[in-house]
């Protein structure tokens, strides 16, 4: 199979590449890198299955005639990390709505089937947990940047349903919860490379707000084992799939198990002087909005698939800090 990752020198489209070209399949990468990395994907240069180019996604010529190319596209190109969401929403906004559209008009041309990463942040403020596919969505006001990621990401999901239904283009959703892993970069606010890199430097792990907020994190290796299975069948077309973790676990206690992992001569104390918490004005802006728990129902993914995750927290933190020190 001939596959186009776009976004794929990032975090979760390198692993991906990775585990293709093992595949034995055939791998296109495209990417502007203004949020992945050349790095995450140098050591795949040379191998006569795999090329890349680096180009935005809005390019349509190159767009056009690396999806020609192509049996199936993973479109993982998005604005990624809180941090840049509330400081550029035009450019959150643009790269994900407007991205998405050359994707699928694209896509559409050559009948290339089309699996979009979307993310829980279109749950909004829901607080109904578990989150399952057909759960109705709340978010926040228009004024708070906060939600316009959330909003553009629901967009891309209807863009990429409406597709399938007016165009028949075989479009698959995949609803990514928190995945973690080695290559993940904390520079755009993602937690757990935060937390893991202040350790390693000897510094306080900044908590924000009150840590009480929860989150399930999962695996990179877990979360592209559910892309590539639902790649694989044809009755997932036309569906919406969470694609997360089940063990829930607040801030507070993340900082103090990344404590624990990592400096296990000196354990965590209930009040450790080495968390400190940081309001969220200031780590963000003012009247910033978080939700208080992300848990993904799952059992439409494991119904369908079998699939579930099968690296524990513990070890991913010691395979972040373990990439980081490299």
């Amino acid at each position: 199979m001939r596959v186009l990752i776009t976004g794929g020198a990032g975090f979760i489209g390198s692993h991906l590449a990775e585990a293709l070209l093992a595949a034995g399949h055939r791998v296109t990468i495209m990417d502007d890198l203004s949020t992945g990395r050349f790095e995450n994907i140098a050591h795949l240069v040379g191998q006569p299955a795999f090329q890349f180019a680096i180009d935005s996604i809005t390019n349509d010529m190159v767009l056009d005639r690396l999806t020609s190319e192509c049996d199936m596209v993973f479109h993982l190109a998005a604005a990624v990390g809180v941090e840049l969401i509330v400081r550029q929403p035009v450019h959150t906004i643009q790269t994900n709505v407007m991205g998405t559209e050359a994707v699928l008009r694209t896509a559409a041309r050559y009948r290339a089937r089309v699996l979009i990463a979307s993310t829980s942040e279109v749950y909004g403020k829901g607080s109904r947990v578990p989150f399952s596919e057909e759960d109705d969505v709340l978010l926040g006001p228009t004024k708070k940047n906060r939600w316009a990621y959330a909003a553009s990401k629901m967009v891309d999901e209807f863009l990429g349903l409406a597709y399938y239904h007016e165009k028949n283009l075989p479009v698959t959703i995949m609803r990514f919860f928190n995945t973690v892993g080695p290559r993940q970069t904390g520079r755009y606010g993602m937690v757990v490379p935060r937390l893991v890199g202040q350790t390693l430097a000897g510094q306080p792990l900044t908590v924000y707000g009150d840590g009480q907020q929860s989150r399930c994190f999962c695996d990179v290796a877990d979360v592209v084992r559910a892309a590539l299975a639902l790649a694989e069948r044809s009755d997932t077309v036309g569906e919406v799939f969470n694609v997360g973790g089940t063990e829930e676990i607040t801030i507070l206690n993340l900082a103090r198990l990344i404590l624990q992992v990592l400096t296990p001569q000196s354990p965590p104390t209930a009040d450790d002087p080495r968390i400190r918490f940081v309001p969220y004005a200031d780590a963000y802006a003012p009247g910033f909005e978080d939700m208080r728990r992300r848990v993904p129902d799952t059992s439409k993914l494991y119904a369908l698939t079998g699939w579930t995750p099968a690296v524990p927290l513990a070890e991913t933190i010691q395979r972040v800090a373990d990439a980081l020190r490299r």
